[in-house]
């Protein structure tokens, strides 16, 4: 009887269970290297996967790549390439991978899945499917109420149901968060529509649902000045808000008041991953294809021009280059772009060294980051005249203005400019796992869950009320539950 109800080992399955369970899990790299590490079975060879893999656990990272959409949307010689920048391991690969994928989303740290979002002057954490918000609660950004002005540390926010937070965009004055099940909610200024709700006008100052998406399932939001993206789990890209320079993607410059499809973008792509900038916008589509349209003030755009574009518009010096573009970010006057082997492209607004070139240049068109090309980027973030890089290792770049300390460095007057990549010492001893930056304020998330912000706290956009400015990066607490 007692050998009848032993617990049965991984190990004692047939070995094409082993490898089906290794594959279907989705299993993070540090799981399958613990399994590497502590059992001969899965460092052993037997026959059943090809020679080519070290280990079974190998090859199992291998097979796991080729689910990601990053690598199965490269040509041959890239996901060579990609391969050879890391250091040929399946699992360095896999890692990548898994990264850059997180970096628009949760990212999975030893304290649970967290995100991590810088608005104007205030800033929005997710924790284990809770959403907590802290600083100015301008025109209800914070979701706590009209009676709430300012958080000064992380407060949970309430809904008006009980959801499990997935995603969460904050801009200027609005914010929006995605549920578990794709729900929308929205909170904040909604005199421009931003919100999704036509029936107000007026400040909603609690998260509330945009009814017009309630049987669309939506996997991402990205807040813009007056208006607001949503991406469908079915790659379809939903604007609403205001559109005076085209920035809704519909081909024209009228508002719209509530959520409408791009129809262009969804009848010749599936888009995976969205970003807003004041007045313009950028969508991602499963090829590697990095569409731009709104105002195309400081060439923001990467066409090479400043006219504005009424709908999506490839940027086509990546086509031409065979460029798959992986994660976009769009700062206030510039962009900055991820390609899927781990290369940084920027341009735009050169000002304070923003595009990392060593110079204050224009850039029209997107420009390779030299200095960086021997990193392995997992994440770009750009904002008010400043970019971070964070490089797969846990380490952080940073370059642009450095106002109010929001850039990191210990050593720098507040009015100083950092015009090429330069690591950040203050963080070395911390494996980043994440990053967002405000207008002068940055966040940080470690691969423990603790967070850290820099920079302007005149708002306690920083979670805590001691100091009205940190130029070192200081651990943030949340409320005790």
């Amino acid at each position: 009887m007692g050998d009848r109800l032993r617990s049965t080992l991984m190990e004692d399955l047939p070995i094409h269970l082993i490898l089906e369970i290794l594959t279907s899990g989705r299993l993070a790299v540090i799981d399958l290297i613990s399994l590497e590490l502590t059992s001969r079975t899965f460092r052993g060879t037997h026959c059943l996967f090809p020679k080519m893999f070290k280990s079974l656990v190998d090859y199992a990272a291998f097979l796991l790549c080729g689910f990601s959409p990053i690598y199965a949307s490269l040509h041959c010689n890239a996901q060579k390439e990609l391969l050879y920048r890391c250091n040929d391991n399946w699992k360095h690969l896999l890692r990548f991978l898994q990264a850059v994928e997180q970096s628009s989303d949760m990212v999975r740290t030893s304290a649970g899945n967290m995100q991590i979002r810088s608005g104007r002057y205030h800033t929005l954490l997710i924790k284990e499917s809770a959403a907590y918000s802290c600083g100015s609660s301008l025109c209800g950004v914070l979701g706590h109420g009209p009676e709430t002005t300012q958080c000064v540390e992380f407060t949970r926010i309430s809904f008006p149901v009980h959801v499990q937070v997935a995603q969460v965009s904050a801009s200027h004055n609005h914010a929006a968060f995605v549920t578990g099940s794709g729900q929308v909610f929205t909170c904040g200024d909604n005199s421009s529509y931003c919100c999704g709700h036509i029936d107000t006008g007026r400040p909603i100052s609690r998260p509330r649902m945009v009814e017009a998406l309630k049987n669309i399932p939506v996997k991402q939001v990205a807040a813009g000045l007056s208006f607001t993206m949503f991406l469908t789990r079915k790659g379809h890209v939903f604007t609403c808000g205001t559109n005076a320079h085209g920035q809704l993607g519909h081909g024209e410059t009228l508002d719209r008041p509530t959520p409408t499809c791009i129809e262009l973008l969804a009848s010749i792509s599936s888009v995976v991953q969205i970003a807003a900038g004041p007045s313009y916008a950028l969508a991602v589509s499963d090829d590697g294809t990095l569409y731009s349209f709104g105002s195309g003030t400081n060439f923001c755009l990467g066409h090479g021009e400043q006219h504005n574009e009424l709908q999506p518009r490839a940027i086509q010096s990546f086509r031409r280059k065979g460029i798959n573009v992986a994660r976009v970010s769009a700062g206030d006057e510039h962009v900055v772009a991820l390609d899927s082997t781990g290369y940084v492209y920027t341009w735009g607004k050169g000002y304070c060294g923003a595009l990392g070139h060593g110079d204050e240049i224009d850039k029209t068109t997107p420009s390779h980051l030299t200095s960086l090309k021997s990193k392995l980027v997992v994440q770009v973030c750009a904002s008010k005249r400043k970019t971070f890089v964070l490089v797969d290792d846990g380490s952080v770049y940073g370059f642009g203005w450095m106002g109010f300390g929001s850039l990191g460095f210990l050593d720098r007057g507040a009015s100083d400019k950092v015009l090429n990549p330069r690591i950040l010492e203050s963080l070395r001893s911390h494996h980043i796992t994440q990053i967002s930056t405000g207008l002068y304020h940055t966040v940080v998330v470690t691969n423990c869950g603790r967070v850290f912000g820099f920079g302007d706290n005149e708002r306690a956009q920083l979670g805590h009320d001691a100091v009205r400015g940190c130029l070192e990066p200081t651990e943030i607490f949340m409320e005790k539950s």
